[in-house]
């Protein structure tokens, strides 16, 4: 009886733990990821390239290896390193997605307003 009390709670409680909400950095840009030859990626059409140790989390926050992306166009969040490289990358879900405005390029992120809690920015 325990047992089978013990495994509908984890039932019920998966569902909960696979909505929350990803919180992104605000030095955090939005692109259209094209994974070449890693670790050759274009951003936004531009060619761009993941650094040693890039981490790239997909939908589930799971971790992905660049090879698996290969040829995929991506929506995602990323981050720079100060070479320039992309550090962390994140697959965007529909709901992240959603999320407008959200800053291109750097010149967009430093004049905008970001809100940490709500993760929305807003234009000045």
């Amino acid at each position: 009886m325990l047992r089978c009390a013990l495994l509908v709670g984890l039932a019920l409680a998966t569902p909960a733990w696979a909505q929350a909400q990803r919180n992104f950095p605000a030095h955090a840009l939005r692109g259209e990821m094209l994974v070449l030859q890693p670790p050759a990626v274009s951003i936004d059409g531009k060619p761009a390239r993941l650094a040693p140790g890039a981490r790239i989390r997909d939908e589930n926050n799971m971790l992905a290896m660049s090879g698996a992306l290969a040829e995929r166009r991506l929506v995602v969040h990323y981050t720079l390193e100060p070479n320039g490289m992309l550090l962390d990358v994140w697959v965007l879900t529909p709901q992240e997605l959603a999320r407008q405005p959200w800053p291109k390029t750097l010149d967009e992120a430093r004049s905008w307003v970001f809100d940490p809690v709500g993760q929305r920015w807003s234009k000045r």
